[in-house]
């Protein structure tokens, strides 16, 4: 059999169809600031400078970590994409940031156009609801680095911020608010303990009470976007500081943005931790101290506030429909 590119596992033919099928998903995200279009060499975006004094570029890049195991185990690709651009949009809204366009990378161990073109509508949607543009990506097909029925990804977002507006927790002092907004799950951070102890006992396709759902369907909820709700605090009170709650926990990503000699007081027993994470807790048996430290316990976006203005949080969260507790304080 003569050696080729096919044989070595590269199919070309099925990358092609990958690019074919997925070009109409990005171009539902242009917008006029798109200049380019899917398959040159790289991505034209004409930014909109005229109503910051100050311009300033934001940028953030993430994956979605073991959570992928879900998808694979499940075959169900749909959502994960959706998860990636989310979670990027979340890093720099925190920021002030308004984003401006997406790109991503997916990596194959054996490229599936059916599975790609998923995944890519995924990405068009989250980016079609967060009002940003999917301009550019790379599909690699890399066999023998990844399983044949397994991928990778990341995504890189870009945004943009006026200096004055870059909202950096510098202002934040003692005596602080800490409102945190609930989230709908594990989003996508803890997945490699949450797999390590539910699938000990537990299988994908199990119907579990507790969860009104199948434990992979609970596993694959949508990393949620804050976005409208972020644009709704800045733009009608004051916020001193926003932290997106991913690896780390409450604390760990919460202090990143407090002034050095400043620490947090947290009242673990305010808010309704979600069921699927008493599961997790009940079903390994891990401490309390552990569990804060690698999941977001139910609490995925923290605003810090001044005192007086807390009541004025709490009900613009309350009229867009999205949960809100007063769980502590700067110290």
């Amino acid at each position: 059999m003569d050696n080729t590119y096919k044989s070595a596992g590269v199919d070309i033919e099925a990358g092609d169809e990958t690019v074919r099928r997925i070009k109409k998903f990005a171009k539902s995200t242009f917008n006029k600031n798109v200049l380019s279009d899917i398959g040159l060499f790289g991505a034209f975006y004409k930014p909109d400078f005229s109503q910051y004094s100050e311009p300033v570029l934001v940028s953030s890049v993430d994956g979605v970590g073991t959570k992928l195991k879900i998808a694979f185990a499940m075959n169900f690709h749909k959502t994960v994409g959706q998860d990636l651009v989310n979670h990027c949009v979340n890093d720099i809204a925190v920021c002030g940031a308004k984003p401006l366009f997406f790109m991503d990378y997916l990596a194959f161990g054996k490229l599936s156009p059916d599975v790609a073109a998923d995944i890519i509508e995924g990405f068009s949607i989250a980016c079609k609801e967060n009002d940003c543009a999917l301009i550019g990506g790379e599909t690699a097909e890399m066999p023998g680095l990844y399983d044949e029925k397994e991928y990778d990804m990341s995504g890189t977002i870009v945004g943009i911020v006026d200096r004055k507006k870059i909202i950096d927790g510098k202002r934040i002092s003692k005596g602080d608010i800490l409102i945190g907004f609930q989230s709908n799950g594990l989003h996508t951070n803890g997945y490699s303990l949450a797999r390590k102890v539910l699938l000990s006992k537990f299988k994908v396709d199990e119907k579990i009470s507790e969860l009104n759902s199948t434990l992979g369907e609970e596993l694959l909820r949508v990393h949620k976007s804050y976005l409208k709700l972020i644009n709704a605090l800045k733009e009608k009170t004051d916020i001193k500081g926003f932290s997106h709650i991913t690896g780390g926990g409450i604390v760990g990503n919460t202090i990143r943005i407090l002034p050095e000699g400043l620490s947090l007081k947290i009242n673990w027993d305010s808010w309704d931790v979600l069921p699927v994470f008493e599961l997790i807790k009940e079903t390994g048996n891990i401490n309390d101290e552990e569990m804060r430290k690698v999941f977001n316990l139910g609490i995925g976006l923290i605003a810090i506030v001044s005192r007086n203005n807390q009541n004025e949080v709490l009900k613009i969260a309350d009229e867009l429909g999205e949960k809100s507790f007063i769980i502590g304080e700067v110290v």
